[in-house]
């Protein structure tokens, strides 16, 4: 069917083997068509099929490019609404684990947005929701550990800066009261190692974090180590302002 020249036999051959789910065979018909019947009046059902094909196929990425160049090509097709849909979704697939490169990720949550945007009745928006959750959860997870990998491995500036990022880009994060505990110990850490003329700003300011982190979270897991912490920067206070004194 591949060599063959009789484009209407094969095109029907393609969907044969699309509705009996033997999608490879179908993918490889269908990417053989595209260029013959480009402008045709069966290039709408080809593009679409093909997408249906790679997405099937696990070719997540290529699918979704696939899907996004026939909301181009098709813009008044009745299909266009599924295709967007199916360009986030595949993409959405093809997101990686947390810890690996998030561009894909990325792409995802701005085409399930506009795609909410676009289209706000879809029936489709529940399910767009959700991944945009899931996506936006692992983002978040990501940026999470990257901030205490800085705190892991002693770049207790680079903690905090990261840190408060965290907290400025995911206020509702389950994860902000770890966040805080960080952002006091590491900012302590970073305090104790200055220089003397900085020591007593940088100090001031993990009694202000102290300060914030117990009035949110009054009954936290960490309050006893936070308040051993905010003691010893009211001594190291109290002892630079003694001997600015002397």
């Amino acid at each position: 069917m591949l060599k063959s020249t009789d484009y209407d036999a094969k095109f029907n051959a393609a969907v044969k083997y699309y509705n009996e789910e033997r999608y490879s065979r179908a993918r490889q018909l269908f990417e053989n068509l595209t260029l013959y019947y480009r402008g045709n009046e069966h290039s709408e059902d080809i593009a679409w099929y093909y997408g249906q094909c790679l997405k099937e196929g696990g070719f997540y990425y290529t699918a979704a490019y696939q899907f996004q160049t026939f909301t181009k090509r098709f813009p008044y097709s009745s299909r266009v609404e599924e295709a967007a849909f199916l360009s986030a979704y595949c993409k959405f697939l093809d997101s990686p684990e947390h810890s690996l490169d998030q561009s894909t990720t990325k792409e995802a949550i701005t085409e399930f947005e506009q795609f909410t945007e676009r289209y706000p009745q879809s029936a489709h928006i529940p399910e767009a929701n959700s991944y945009l959750d899931q996506l936006r959860e692992k983002l978040m997870l990501k940026d999470y550990e990257i901030a205490i990998g800085y705190y892991n491995t002693e770049a207790y500036r680079a903690a905090v800066v990261a840190l408060n990022s965290f907290i400025n880009n995911y206020p509702d994060s389950k994860r902000r009261e770890d966040a805080m505990y960080y952002i006091i110990k590491s900012g302590f850490e970073y305090a104790i190692n200055s220089r003397e003329d900085k020591m007593k700003e940088r100090l001031q300011q993990v009694v202000n974090d102290f300060d914030k982190f117990a009035t949110t979270f009054k009954n936290s897991k960490y309050m006893t180590d936070c308040q051993n912490i905010y003691t010893r920067c009211k001594a190291e206070l109290a002892r630079i302002e003694n001997e600015s004194k002397q």
